[in-house]
């Protein structure tokens, strides 16, 4: 973090800290956010569901991802599947409501992709969406980076 000439934190060194922070993260334009840092690509009525750069960021080192099962069925925003890091656990939620139709099988073995490759080889799993009209309470990437400034 940059310092003030005093040697103290000023509130706008924090901002410029904080925005570069952001900008440097990968924020895909072709997808969907929720605030609590999940993304969402829909093709026809499924969407693919992840944990976005900045979660994985905040999380650190994964070691270890519990998935639903298939054909278990979610309400819009409920805890679908837990990641587990080094230091810390946090609950993924599910974007939609739904039936979970499949999920990444690799990740019980390699749940580092998460870290990797958080949009693409570290997804989670796949939702058959019930109600499409539910992709409004989401935020497009130009909205989850207003979003994630304002942290």
């Amino acid at each position: 973090m940059s310092k003030s000439t005093t040697g103290k934190s000023t509130k706008e060194d924090e901002r410029d800290f904080f925005s570069g922070r952001i900008y440097s993260m990968k924020i895909k334009e072709d997808l969907l956010y929720t605030k609590e840092h999940e993304w969402a690509k829909i093709e026809g009525d499924i969407a693919t569901v992840g944990i976005t750069d900045y979660a994985q960021e905040q999380l650190g080192d994964i070691v270890y991802v519990e998935l639903p099962e298939v054909g278990r069925r979610f309400k819009r925003m409920e805890a679908a599947a837990t990641i587990e890091a080094v230091k810390t656990a946090a609950d993924v939620y599910s974007p939609f409501s739904g039936e979970v139709v499949e999920v990444n099988v690799e990740l019980k073995e390699k749940p580092e992709l998460i870290n990797q490759d958080p949009y693409g080889k570290g997804w989670l799993f796949k939702i058959k969406i019930e109600n499409l009209e539910e992709k409004d309470d989401l935020m497009s990437a130009e909205e989850y980076k207003k979003f994630l400034e304002g942290l």
